[in-house]
């Protein structure tokens, strides 16, 4: 009798792990799916889609591989759809502050639109708030501004937009 009860506990034992190690990897991919419907739901619904870990800081390039035109959209940070409008914004870490690349791009074969007013209104993680107007570069095709701002945290951005009387809006955020 002792025996058959060490046999079941054991027996539970390695059902229980088995079960535990299984169940890791489908919680990840439940999660993978989850995060993955939540993206596309973001973009439906023009929330901020935020760019993986750091990748909004790191590996952009200022240069625009023109033959790609109308195939890649994304320079690697936030971005929001409102409407027939796609906003991305780009934040890098400079030595005096940060630069800021703003894409704003208009239907379905995102043309660029170069004459639009845009502002960004800009929380520090000191709670500091500033109001900086971006400026259209032809070269890179996107707007731009400079922040001085040193402060290290979350800052949090309102891009507000004005393309011939229409009003956009979007939400970013970056850390520095």
């Amino acid at each position: 009798m002792k025996l058959l009860k060490i046999a079941v506990v054991s027996v539970a034992s390695m059902g229980l792990i088995f079960l535990g190690a299984c169940s890791g990897g489908t919680q990840e991919n439940a999660s993978t799916e989850k995060t993955e419907t939540t993206t596309k739901t973001a973009e439906n619904t023009s929330t901020t889609e935020t760019a993986k870990s750091g990748d909004s800081e790191k590996g952009h390039s200022h240069k625009h591989d023109e033959s790609q035109e109308g195939k890649e959209h994304s320079h690697g940070g936030q971005v929001v759809e409102s409407g027939q409008y796609h906003l991305e914004l780009v934040a890098e870490k400079e030595d005096k502050g940060t630069h800021l690349d703003f894409y704003l791009k208009k239907g379905e074969k995102h043309e660029v639109v170069s004459n639009a007013k845009i502002t960004a209104d800009i929380q520090s993680p000191d709670g500091k708030q500033k109001t900086v107007p971006l400026t259209y570069n032809a070269e890179a095709k996107n707007y731009e501004a400079e922040i001085s701002e040193q402060a290290t945290g979350q800052y949090q951005v309102k891009v507000t937009v004005d393309v011939g009387g229409e009003k956009l809006n979007g939400r970013f955020s970056f850390k520095q």
